[in-house]
């Protein structure tokens, strides 16, 4: 039987040695292995856009606020114990809703204050205190010690006004705020609601403000 003669490589002009056909070898198969490693690599990319365009696809959407929306009622309910007096709950129209509503005892003062938290109709925040037995340090501390600047009168009620919109200072949350007592409670209004969505809540607050005084 003939012996194959050995293979001539073009490049070198003669015949490959054992050891450069070895190298040639080993060099082939790295490259093929990485050839396999990047098509198995995109091959996964693929599978995983596919997964994820599918959950996306899947998982249900819905345009509810992710705000948690409270029952102020029940919670006063639950609270009332803290008080003799009856813990407000306004009466707000439909597109207002709820994203607090709590006791607060202030360390600095040790005024205890029923809180709700209110998100306006036009996505903006109002802040409801009621100070039981509360103090001018107690209601300046909300207000972040700012200067009253008028009053007004709501539904029968006189509040202070407290409007900070134009000031540059950094006044936290008292961007706008309405002041009235009744009794041995404080009512406090605070946020960056518009004139007419304080109001509104003034406005409903109306009945146990009364029933105070």
């Amino acid at each position: 039987m003939a012996t194959r003669p050995p293979r001539v490589v073009a490049e070198l002009g003669r015949p490959e040695t054992p050891e450069e056909t070895a190298a040639r070898l080993a060099e082939n198969s790295r490259l093929h292995r990485q050839r396999q490693t990047l098509k198995n690599l995109v091959l996964a990319l693929g599978a995983s856009l596919i997964v994820m365009l599918v959950l996306v696809l899947l998982v249900p959407r819905s345009d509810t606020p992710i705000e948690p929306d409270i029952d102020v009622a029940a919670v006063a309910e639950q609270a009332q114990i803290a008080s003799s007096d009856p813990l407000a709950v306004p009466d707000l129209p439909e597109g207002w809703r709820a994203n607090a509503a709590e006791l607060r005892k202030s360390e600095a003062d040790g005024v205890t204050a029923w809180y709700a938290g209110y998100l306006t109709p036009s996505d903006e925040y109002v802040g409801m205190y009621q100070g039981l037995e509360a103090n001018p340090t107690w209601v300046a501390g909300l207000l972040e010690r700012t200067l009253a600047t008028g009053t007004t009168t709501i539904d029968g009620i006189d509040w202070t006004v407290y409007d900070n919109r134009e000031s540059n200072d950094d006044v936290g949350n008292a961007r706008y705020g309405l002041v009235t007592e009744a009794g041995g409670n404080t009512f406090v209004l605070i946020g960056t609601a518009t004139t007419d969505e304080f109001e509104t809540i003034a406005a409903a607050l109306t009945p146990t403000v009364e029933a105070q005084r």
